[in-house]
């Protein structure tokens, strides 16, 4: 075999076994369910609050 007909072997190669690899297209596993009783919306609006409260506290008060 020529140099020229190796590559041409081995590019076929390539193709035909990135094709196998994108056939396998099977879904990943169900990750673990969340932790019940841990909402994480609640302390983001509890947050809100407070930086509102303090932002008005320092805009009323000036800067210090």
């Amino acid at each position: 075999m020529t140099i020229q007909n190796k590559r041409i072997f081995a590019s076929i190669l390539f193709v035909l076994i990135s094709l196998v690899c994108v056939a396998q297209n099977n879904p990943p596993p169900p990750g673990p369910p969340p932790p019940y009783g841990l909402p994480i919306d609640g302390g983001v609006i509890a947050g809100a609050v407070v930086a509102l409260c303090y932002g008005v506290k320092k805009l009323v008060l000036g800067k210090k």
